[in-house]
C-alpha cells in the first residue's frame, strides 16, 4: 500500500495516537501510549512520497517557506472521509537533505479539568484576577492540554476578554461567556514578545502565551502580570524550582535581583507535569507537581533560596500543593500505576519509596 497521509491522519484519530511521524526510508510511525508503532502496511516512504503527501496539507506559500527555511510550524483541521475530525499541530523539517514531518493530534473538544483528572487547585487558579501561572514539563507531556482546560474553565465561568498568542494555534476556543481572540505567530503577529506588548493595548483580562522562550517574552509576561492581568505560559522545565531558576537565569546578572522581586510578587503558582503510561491499552495519566505561591515561597524567590522550595511543597498540602513523588504515590496507592513504572518516572525514587512506606504500600 502506498503512503497515504489522509489515511494516516484518520488512523491517528481512530487509535488516539499522540503523534504521527513521516520521513524518507522508513514506514510511517504512530506514537501510542508513548511508544512508536510502525505502519508496515505502507512500507518505507520515498522522497517523492513525502513531498507529495505534505503538499496535501501545505499551501504553496508554506511549501516554499519550508524549502527556503528548512523548518515550518503550522496547524490545520482535518476531517476524514468517514467523518472523523481533529486538529493537528505539525512541524516539517529536513533531515539528511530530505523532507520529514511530525504531526501532533489536538482533539477538537477541549477537555475540562475534571475530565483530565487534574488537581482541583487549578479551578481556584482559574478564578484569580491577576498574576503569572506556569505549566511546565517535557515536550509532549500535555502542557497545552492542561492550559486549554484552565482557559476553558475561565471561558465558561467569567465574562472577560481572553487573548492567546501561540505558535501555531493548537486548541480552538469558541467564545462562550468570555470573548476569546487567538493570535498565531507569523500570521497574526510577528513574535511572542511583540504580540504580548500589543495585547496590553487590546483590553485583555487573561493572556495565554504559548511559550516563554526568551528574555523579551518573559519580561513582557512579568510586566503584564504586574499591570493587573492573569497571564499563563509554558516552560520546558522539570519542576517548580528549576522553572524559577530558568526565568531568573535568562536575565543578565545585574537585573536578576530586580526580576526576583518582580517574580516573587506576581507568581501565582506552577504546575509541572508528566504523562505516564498506565496500561497496555496506550492510556496515560497526568502526574503533577503543584506549587502555590504563598508568603514563604515568595520569600524564597526574593532571597534566591529556590533549593528550599521542594520542602515548602511537601508541607503545603493544605493549600493544594504536592510534589511529583506525592502525586506518583497517590496513583500507586490507587492501583493506577505499577510501582516499577512510578519509580522510573520519579525525580527522587528514594523519596517515593519513603512516602509509600509511610503509607504502608509495598
Amino acid at each position: 500500500m502506498p503512503v497515504d497521509l489522509r489515511l494516516l491522519l484518520a488512523e491517528v484519530i481512530r487509535r488516539n495516537a499522540s503523534d504521527l511521524h513521516l520521513s524518507v526510508g522508513v514506514p510511517p510511525a504512530l506514537r501510542i501510549g508513548g511508544l512508536l508503532h510502525y505502519v508496515h502496511e505502507m512500507g518505507p516512504a520515498s522522497v517523492a512520497d513525502v513531498e507529495r503527501e505534505l503538499s496535501l496539507v501545505l499551501t504553496p506559500d508554506q511549501m516554499e517557506s519550508l524549502k527556503s527555511a528548512y523548518e515550518l510550524d503550522f496547524s490545520f483541521s482535518y476531517r476524514s472521509p468517514d467523518g472523523l475530525e481533529a486538529r493537528f499541530r505539525a512541524n516539517c523539517y529536513y533531515e539528511s537533505r530530505n523532507m520529514a514531518a511530525a504531526f501532533r493530534l489536538i482533539p477538537l473538544n477541549v477537555r475540562s479539568i475534571d475530565d483530565l483528572h487534574l488537581p482541583e487547585i487549578l479551578k481556584e487558579i482559574s478564578r484569580r484576577r491577576r498574576g503569572l501561572f506556569l505549566v511546565t514539563g517535557p515536550t509532549g507531556h500535555g502542557k497545552s492540554t492542561t492550559l486549554a482546560a484552565i482557559i476553558n474553565e475561565i471561558n465558561k465561568t467569567r465574562y472577560e476578554h481572553i487573548i492567546t498568542i501561540e505558535d501555531p494555534i493548537e486548541y480552538v476556543y469558541r467564545s462562550e461567556r468570555c470573548m476569546v481572540h487567538q493570535r498565531e505567530i507569523g500570521t497574526d503577529t510577528s513574535s511572542f514578545a511583540e504580540g504580548l506588548r500589543r495585547a496590553l493595548r487590546q483590553d485583555p483580562d487573561v493572556i495565554l502565551i504559548g511559550e516563554l522562550r526568551d528574555l523579551e517574552t518573559i519580561a513582557a509576561a512579568v510586566t503584564a502580570a504586574e499591570t493587573g492581568h492573569l497571564v499563563f505560559g509554558t516552560l520546558h522545565t522539570q519542576d517548580a524550582a528549576q522553572s524559577i531558576d530558568r526565568i531568573i537565569d535568562v536575565f543578565p546578572a545585574h537585573q536578576q535581583t530586580q526580576i526576583r522581586v518582580q517574580l516573587a510578587t506576581v507568581l501565582v503558582g506552577i504546575c509541572s507535569q508528566q504523562l505516564i503510561p498506565s496500561g497496555s491499552d496506550g492510556s496515560r495519566v497526568c502526574v503533577t507537581e503543584i506549587l502555590v505561591a504563598n508568603p514563604a515561597v515568595r520569600n524564597c524567590i526574593r532571597e534566591g533560596k529556590t533549593t528550599q522550595i521542594k520542602t515548602l511543597i511537601q508541607t503545603g498540602g493544605s493549600m493544594g500543593m504536592q510534589t511529583m513523588e506525592q502525586s506518583l504515590a497517590n496513583y500507586v496507592a490507587q492501583g493506577v500505576l505499577p510501582l516499577d513504572t512510578a519509580m522510573a518516572y520519579a525525580y527522587d525514587p528514594k523519596e517515593l519509596q519513603r512516602i509509600l512506606a509511610d503509607r504502608g504500600v509495598r
